[in-house]
């Protein structure tokens, strides 16, 4: 199998080659799966290209529409469409995450001092040590299931400011299968972009 760019395999001291060996060709197709993942993530998200009349395809809750089904495209640049669909963004993430962290905050028993929508080019949610949350317009772009899982995350640090055991357990006992919303965005972040 040839990989377009390098791993390093790390063993403990006095490990053979031959075990070495075994175990990565046992886990190779994992091994490769998730340094392509982590490669998208450090390429950060591409761009997308606007379509003559709109007609790209644009995520909006995890569905696919035409640029025209989002935003008004007559007579406008490509700038302005960008600059339409980022406002368009931004309000569609608060209006979603207004309805949808309300149901959670009285789930989890904690109340932000603040919720912002953000342009963040590393981050899809943050809570500061003052309990204000922020969350990436991009969410609009997610399904909801794995908004959700962002807003319980960001929630949950509302009491525990660090990613500790007690952390994922809070996670997990509101949503236990929070690894697959976290797949869900490392797989499919490059994706979400204008």
């Amino acid at each position: 199998m040839e990989l377009p760019y390098m791993v390093t395999i790390k063993a403990p001291n006095g490990a053979s080659e031959e075990v070495i060996r075994r175990l990565v060709m046992q886990h190779g197709t994992e091994i490769v799966q998730k340094s392509a993942r982590m490669q998208q993530v450090l390429d950060g998200p591409q761009a997308k290209e606007y379509e003559n009349e709109g007609k790209g395809s644009f995520l909006l809750f995890g569905k696919a529409h035409a640029l025209h089904q989002l935003i008004p495209v007559e007579g406008l640049t490509e700038e302005e469409l960008r600059s339409n669909l980022k406002k368009f963004y931004f309000a569609e993430c608060k209006r979603m995450i207004g309805q949808r962290i309300i149901r959670y905050q009285q789930e989890l028993k904690v109340k932000p001092k603040s919720i912002d929508i953000v342009d963040s080019p590393t981050k899809w949610g943050s809570c500061s040590w003052d309990k204000k949350l922020t969350f990436n317009y991009r969410l609009a772009m997610a399904p909801p299931e794995v908004i959700d899982y962002v807003i319980i995350h960001e929630l949950c640090h509302i009491h525990h400011m660090n990613h500790d055991r007690s952390f994922w357990r809070r996670v997990g006992s509101i949503m236990p299968n929070y690894k697959e919303k976290e797949d869900y965005l490392m797989r499919n972040g490059r994706t979400m972009t204008l």
